[in-house]
C-alpha cells in the first residue's frame, strides 16, 4: 500500500544497522564512552522501529478491516460466490479486496493486496472509469472489465467485474477470418498485346498466366474461375487475404516475369472486395477497385478502405493501346451531347499549363466549327500558359476566355461543362462551376485518383495517352463538321504545345498515337517554330532555373532541390528545373520544392524507374507515373524536405 509508513520503516532500518555497526567498532577498538552512546542510540532506534511498525500494522489492519466490514455489509459473501473474478480498488487504485476466482484466473495465486491495479493489469484506467467497461486480454483469456463506483462511510472505492468473453471473441474471430471476399484479376491490355501474336505464343502465355494464378490460389486456399480470356474471378477468405496483403501481392511481381514475344511484360490488375457484408456487395466493391487500378495504369492491386483506397504495385509503364474504336465511339457520343446542349464551358485544372489550356483551346475551336458557343474558364492571374492565351486572342476574334466567376454566372441547366487534363474535384479551376453544371464530360490522361469526378456523362480517361491535348486531337478527328470552314492553325499550335510539354519534346511517354496526333496537327497547319517560341524563357528565368539545379542534393538516386527565393515565374521555373535535373547521370527522379504564399509546392519528375505519382500521393498530391506534384499548407522548407525523404524511403522500401 502506497503511504509514508513503509518508507519510514526502511530509513529507520538503515539507521539502526549503521548504528549497531558503529557501536561494535567503537567498543572494540576506540572509545568505550562513544561505544556506550552508540549502543544507547541503537536501543532507541529499535524502540522507534517497533513503534512505527505497530502503527503501520494497526493502520493497515484498520483500513482492510474497515473495507471488509463495508464489503460484508455490501454483499461480500455474494461476490465471493460469483463465478467470475471480482476485485475492489481504493481511490489510489490499489487492490484492497478480491475473491477466490480472481486469485485462480487473474493473479494466478499471487497475493496482490496493496498493489497498483494499473501496474498489474495493462488497461486504460481513465477509459474504464469514463466509459464503464473495457476489453483486454489477461493470461490468454479475453475479459470485458466493468467498474462500479461506491462512496460510503467516508470511503471511495471501485468494484471491478471481470466478464470472461473468450469463447465469444474466439467465435467472432473465426467468423471474421472465414468471411469470403470476391477478388477480380484481369490481365492488362491482353487483347492489344496478343492481337498480332502467333497461336503458339498465345497458348504459351495463357498457360503461364493460369499457372501463376493457380499457384497463387493454392496459397490462399480459395476458389478461382476464369470468366473471360483476360479475367478471373476468385473467392478468398479474410484470413488468407491478410496474408496476401502482408506479402504486398507478390503475384504482381511474378506476372511481370512473363514476357510476350520477349518484349512486353505481362501485368495484372487486381480488385479486392474487402469488408462487404455479402458476396454481391463484395463483387461491386471489387469492380470499383478494378476500375481504379486500370484508371491508374494497371499493374497494381487496389483495396477499398474506410478512408479511401489502398494501392499495391504500379511500378510498370503502361502499354499503349492501339485501338481507335473507343475514341471514335467517344467522339460520336460527345458530338451528340454538344449538339443537344446550349452553351459549352471548358475548364482545366488550377494553375493551368500548356496542356490544360491547349486542350481547352483545341476542343473550343472544334465546338465553334460545330456551330455552338464555347467558353474557356481560366484564371489568368494563376496560369502558366498566359502567353498562349495572348497568342490565341491575337490571332483570332473568338472571345473564348472568361474568368471562372463569369462562367459561374453564365452557365444554365442546358449547358455542358467539359473538364480537360484533370479528373480530380480538388484540382479543378473552379469547383463552384463544376457544382453548378448539370452535365459534365471529362477528358483526362492522368492516373486515376480517389476523389475523381463520379457524375460525368462521359468519362474519357486514358492513362496511356501522353497528354490531354493528344486525346482531344484524336477526338476532333472524328467530329462530323457541316461547314467548310477550316480549323484555325493557332488551335493546332495550342494542341501541339500541350503534347510537346507533357512528352518533353517527344521523349517521355511517347507512343505511335502521339506521333499520329502530331502529324494530324501538322496537317491542320501547326507551326513547330511558333510552338517552340511558347517555351522560350527570359535570361532571368534561365538564371533562376540554374540556381535551383545547382542547389540539388541526391538521395537514393533522387535529386531534391529547394528554391529559397521568390519570383513571379517560380511556378514555371520550378518544373523546368525538375526536368533539367533528370539529365544528371544517376538521377532517376527529381523533386523541386518552392513556396507560394503559405503553401509549399513540390514538382516531381521521373524517367520511369521511380513512380513519382505514388510518392506525391503520400503527401496529398497526385499526377502521373513520370510527372506529379503536390501542395502542403503550413509547413517549412526543411519540414517539407524531411516529409519528402520519408515518402521516398517508404516507397523505395516497398519495391
Amino acid at each position: 500500500m502506497k503511504n509514508k509508513f513503509p518508507a519510514a520503516l526502511f530509513v529507520v532500518q538503515l539507521l539502526l544497522l549503521a548504528d549497531v555497526a558503529a557501536s561494535a567498532v567503537l567498543l572494540n577498538k576506540y572509545n568505550d564512552r562513544f561505544g556506550i552512546v552508540c549502543l544507547a542510540s541503537s536501543i532507541f532506534l529499535i524502540i522507534l522501529y517497533l513503534l512505527i511498525y505497530a502503527v503501520f500494522t494497526k493502520n493497515s489492519i484498520r483500513h482492510i478491516s474497515k473495507m471488509n466490514n463495508h464489503l460484508e455489509n455490501s454483499a461480500a459473501e455474494y461476490m465471493n460466490t460469483l463465478p467470475a473474478p471480482v476485485a475492489v480498488i481504493d481511490k489510489n487504485r490499489n487492490f484492497v479486496w478480491y475473491n477466490q476466482i480472481f486469485t485462480e484466473k487473474i493473479s494466478l495465486g499471487q497475493d496482490v493486496y496493496g498493489l497498483d491495479f494499473e501496474e498489474f493489469v495493462s488497461i486504460d484506467m481513465k477509459k474504464l472509469l469514463s466509459e464503464g467497461s473495457v476489453v483486454c486480454s489477461i493470461n490468454g483469456c479475453v475479459y470485458n472489465i466493468s467498474a462500479e463506483k461506491y462512496d460510503k462511510m467516508n470511503m471511495s472505492f471501485h468494484v471491478l467485474y471481470f466478464h470472461d468473453q473468450t469463447d465469444y471473441y474466439t467465435i467472432k474471430k473465426k467468423s471474421e477470418d472465414s468471411h469470403q471476399n470476391v477478388v477480380i484479376i484481369t490481365i492488362d491490355n491482353y487483347d492489344e498485346i496478343l492481337q498480332n501474336a502467333k497461336e503458339s505464343v498465345i497458348s504459351q502465355t495463357s498457360l503461364e498466366t493460369e499457372k501463376i494464378i493457380e499457384d497463387f490460389m493454392m496459397s490462399t486456399k480459395g476458389l478461382v474461375k476464369k470468366t473471360a480470356s483476360n479475367t478471373f474471378y476468385a473467392v478468398i477468405e479474410n484470413c488468407n487475404i491478410k496474408k496476401v496483403i502482408d506479402e504486398k501481392f507478390r503475384i504482381l511481381d511474378e506476372a511481370r516475369n512473363i514476357k510476350i514475344s520477349d518484349k512486353y511484360p505481362l501485368t495484372f490488375s487486381i480488385g479486392v472486395g474487402l469488408g462487404a457484408e455479402s458476396l454481391q456487395e463484395s463483387e461491386r466493391i471489387a469492380k470499383q477497385c478494378i476500375d481504379m487500378a486500370l484508371g491508374r495504369g494497371g499493374d497494381q492491386a487496389v483495396i477499398k478502405t474506410e478512408n479511401g483506397y489502398r494501392f499495391f504495385g504500379g511500378v510498370s509503364k503502361g502499354i499503349e493501346k492501339r485501338s481507335y474504336a473507343k475514341t471514335r465511339i467517344i467522339a460520336n457520343a460527345l458530338q451528340d451531347i454538344i449538339n443537344d446542349s446550349g452553351k459549352v464551358f471548358i475548364m482545366g485544372h488550377r494553375f493551368g499549363d500548356l496542356d490544360s489550356v491547349g486542350a481547352s483551346c483545341g476542343i473550343a475551336g472544334a465546338i465553334k466549327l460545330l456551330g455552338k458557343k464555347a467558353y474557356v474558364a481560366v484564371d489568368r492571374s494563376k496560369n502558366l500558359a498566359s502567353h498562349l492565351i495572348d497568342e490565341i486572342e491575337k490571332q483570332t476574334d473568338d472571345q473564348f476566355f472568361i474568368t471562372p466567376g463569369e462562367a459561374e454566372s453564365y452557365i444554365e441547366d442546358r449547358d455542358l461543362l467539359i473538364v480537360v487534363d484533370t479528373h480530380n474535384k480538388d484540382f479543378l479551376e473552379s469547383r463552384s462551376l463544376y457544382d453548378k453544371a448539370k452535365s459534365v464530360v471529362v477528358i483526362d490522361h492522368h492516373r486515376k485518383t480517389v476523389n475523381f469526378i463520379d457524375n460525368a456523362v462521359i468519362f474519357h480517361h486514358e492513362p496511356y495517352a501522353s497528354s490531354a491535348s493528344e486525346m482531344v486531337t484524336e477526338i476532333i478527328q472524328y467530329f462530323r463538321y457541316d461547314t467548310d470552314q477550316r480549323f484555325n492553325s493557332c488551335y493546332a499550335d495550342a494542341l501541339l504545345s500541350g503534347i510537346m510539354l507533357d512528352t518533353k519534346n517527344f521523349v517521355m511517354r511517347t507512343g505511335v498515337r502521339t506521333f499520329e496526333a502530331a502529324a494530324y496537327l501538322k496537317k491542320l497547319g501547326a507551326d513547330t517554330v511558333a510552338v517552340k517560341l511558347l517555351f522560350s524563357n527570359s535570361i532571368e528565368s534561365y538564371k533562376r532555373k540554374s540556381q535551383i539545379v545547382s542547389a540539388a542534393k541526391i538521395h537514393r538516386n533522387c535529386a531534391i532541390a529547394a528554391a529559397e527565393f521568390k519570383s513571379d515565374d517560380i511556378r514555371l521555373v520550378a518544373p523546368q528545373a525538375a526536368d533539367e535535373l533528370l539529365s544528371i547521370t544517376g538521377v532517376d527522379a527529381s523533386f523541386v520544392l518552392y513556396k507560394t504564399g503559405g503553401v509549399m509546392n513540390i514538382s516531381a519528375r521521373s524517367l520511369g524507374a521511380v513512380n513519382v505519382q505514388v510518392i506525391m500521393e503520400e503527401l496529398g498530391g497526385g499526377g502521373h507515373q513520370t510527372m506529379a506534384a503536390t501542395q502542403i499548407d503550413g509547413i517549412t522548407v526543411q519540414e517539407a524536405v524531411k516529409a519528402l525523404i520519408h515518402a521516398i524511403d517508404a516507397r523505395l522500401a516497398d519495391k
